[in-house]
């Protein structure tokens, strides 16, 4: 499993200010990205996760991390992603990289980062295509030295057992939070028992992104408010008490947020908290 702080860094939001990857969004000031990629790391985040796909009309999240923290310390785990891509103009690319197109991802991610090596690559396997081709393709990337561990992102508990059955798996990344794919718990559970971490994304967005909500739930407000803390910091701390394999990758280009998120590791929620929390998670079976 990694090796890493439990509460990391997700560079999707670096780019640009909003939503990641919508149209006509503004840059991030590129000075306020590198602040907030040097404090993360001043913070103890040793674990920043990126893509190649990051990127908005002048900024690239590869850049901003190679321009913020080369040469980078010896203990930070940079994270990719391959599989999808987008064009010069922003537009997603159909269909995903085929297995002999997934090596240019990774040399475009090493120049990018200016690494000779990636620490850890996902394979994101939404798309109904193959995924042992694909996989093993990275496996051989692998043992040509250019990726260390190998990941896999947009899965099921199938497409799991598919991939260790070729390679072993470091790490699973999906989206899930509070009340967000609650049948996600079931896979959660078996990463632990394979030793596989679980690296969700949109942990704190995925009520407003994802379903429309416009708030935090009332319970989560009246924990935040009885800790003196924020909504934010309490979806961290439930997401991190779904097991010790759990990792968490909030992204922020405010350096107050970004503080914000690295205290959650600090939030200890009571018993009556997380039983609370955990019925509000059930209940909500939007998929």
């Amino acid at each position: 499993m990694l090796g890493v702080n439990r509460i990391g860094f997700g560079a999707m939001r670096l780019p640009q200010v909003g939503p990641a990857f919508e149209p006509g969004s503004p840059p991030r000031d590129r000075s306020q990205a590198v602040d907030v990629l040097r404090k993360a790391v001043d913070l103890g985040v040793n674990h920043i996760d990126t893509a190649a796909f990051y990127f908005s009309a002048l900024r690239s999240a590869n850049e901003l991390i190679n321009s913020a923290l080369a040469p980078y310390p010896d203990d930070l785990v940079i994270a990719t992603k391959v599989g999808p891509s987008r064009d010069p103009s922003g537009d997603w690319r159909r269909p995903p990289a085929t297995p002999g197109q997934l090596r240019g991802q990774v040399e475009e991610n090493l120049r990018q980062l200016g690494r000779d090596h990636l620490d850890l690559v996902y394979l994101r396997a939404q798309e109904p295509t193959d995924l042992s081709d694909r996989f093993a393709a990275l496996v051989e990337l692998q043992e040509a030295g250019l990726i260390r561990h190998l990941g896999i992102s947009a899965v099921s508990e199938e497409r799991l057992a598919e991939a260790l059955a070729i390679a072993p798996v470091t790490a699973v990344q999906n989206a899930y939070g509070l009340g967000f794919r609650p049948e996600q718990d079931d896979l959660i559970r078996l990463c632990g028992e394979q030793d596989v971490a679980y690296v969700p994304y949109f942990s704190v967005a995925t009520t407003n992104r994802e379903t429309g909500g416009t708030a935090d739930p009332e319970e989560v407000q009246a924990i935040a408010k009885a800790h003196g803390a924020t909504p934010t910091q309490v979806l961290l701390a439930w997401t991190l008490a779904r097991g010790p394999n759990v990792f968490v990758i909030p992204g922020t280009g405010d350096p107050k947020h970004l503080a914000e998120n690295m205290a959650s590791a600090d939030l200890r929620l009571t018993a009556g908290e997380m039983a609370g929390l955990d019925a509000l998670h059930k209940r909500s079976q939007r998929l």
